[in-house]
């Protein structure tokens, strides 16, 4: 596995993999060279067959702080700018485009760009003692990129609340709001983020992969469209080697061995 500078990652012999964001002098900030080393290991693990799961989190204090500001101060024009956001925002769309169930594990704050990295992954825990936010308004600088993920995750009044105001929000209102999944004491989230990636982990990775894609596309649809198009995805997973594996192991009241096929 190729080595990163600012990531640290772990893996083991079930399928999940750890990226842990090792940047903790700069709260592990999205600078451009973090984006492109997460980019470039979700790239790798994309082609990777073992590869199940995978999970997110980060060194130090917490999990990130956002965009790297000393970077973008030292920008010196709009290109520069552009080029920034649009490889954020490739990277979140390569997390929702990603065969493997992508799970946000956060402790400390996740702001800004680091919010939109929690709103982008499959799902999201915290600790109870987390804070999010996305607080560009407060330096002049709207958190539109950001605002995209987040409002595909939380209603319209409570996003443009965040986006309006910049205050941090609590582990529990982020539950409420939908957001993240749950939130555990520092000392418990670490054995139940495990838990859950185990439990995806042992499912067939040929039918997760086709069923996150089917989740993602049919969002975009309208209800009639989503009916016809997950009719036909439901179909051809019938035709997998896994799906006639698992019903025939159902009827015959047996664990099933998946082929990925």
């Amino acid at each position: 596995m190729k080595s990163f500078k600012n990531l640290e990652i772990v893996q083991n012999s079930i399928g999940i993999t750890r990226i842990i964001l090792n940047d903790p002098d700069s709260y592990n900030s999205l600078s451009m060279d973090m984006i492109n080393s997460i980019q470039s290991i979700l790239k790798i693990l994309n082609k990777d067959r073992e590869s199940k799961v995978i999970i997110i989190e980060g060194s130090g204090k917490g999990f990130s702080a956002g965009h790297n500001l000393k970077e973008i101060n030292a920008m010196k024009n709009k290109t520069e700018y552009q080029m920034l956001f649009k490889k954020c925002s490739k990277l979140m769309l390569t997390i929702k485009n990603h065969k493997n169930p992508i799970i946000a594990k956060i402790h400390g704050a996740a702001f800004a760009a680091g919010c939109q990295l929690v709103a982008s992954c499959d799902l999201a825990y915290s600790t109870n003692d987390s804070l999010f936010a996305t607080p560009g308004v407060n330096i002049g600088l709207f958190c539109s990129t950001p605002m995209v993920a987040l409002s595909r995750n939380v209603n319209k009044k409570n996003s443009m609340k965040m986006l309006l105001t910049g205050e941090p929000i609590k582990a529990s209102f982020a539950k409420n709001i939908g957001l993240i999944n749950d939130y555990y004491s520092s000392s418990k989230l670490e054995k139940e983020v495990i838990n859950i990636a185990t439990t995806i982990s042992s499912k067939s990775n040929l039918v997760i992969k086709i069923g996150k894609k089917a989740f993602y596309k049919q969002f975009e649809m309208s209800m009639e469209k989503a009916y016809e198009y997950t009719s036909k995805v439901m179909a051809e997973n019938m035709m997998t080697q896994d799906a006639k594996e698992g019903v025939y192991s159902f009827i015959k009241k047996k664990s099933p061995i998946w082929k990925n096929k």
